[in-house]
């Protein structure tokens, strides 16, 4: 599923225009993305968490050249599925 697809989805199921829907899902997604560059943790119970991440520097590899080089630490997005979510999935 595209944004496009999501828009449409979510603007069937909660009976409201796609304008409207469209409105709703990018400022969800602004939110979301907003807190987690302020370093803060987005928990939306029984679904999951997006939080921030902190990757250390590391050494890799260039596959072409066999190149040691050095991989800088970096921060990442990431998402931890909730139990009602995976319960749901997993058809339980």
């Amino acid at each position: 599923m595209n944004k496009a697809e999501l828009i449409q989805a979510v603007a069937a199921k909660a009976e409201i225009d796609k304008k409207t829907a469209d409105k709703a899902v990018n400022a969800v997604l602004d939110v979301i993305t907003e807190t987690m560059t302020a370093g803060d943790k987005v928990q939306l119970i029984g679904f999951g968490s997006f939080e921030v991440r902190e990757r250390a520097e590391k050494q890799a590899r260039n596959p072409r050249t066999g190149e040691v080089v050095t991989a800088p630490a970096c921060k990442v997005p990431a998402f931890k599925a909730g139990s009602a979510l995976k319960s749901v999935i997993n058809g339980k």
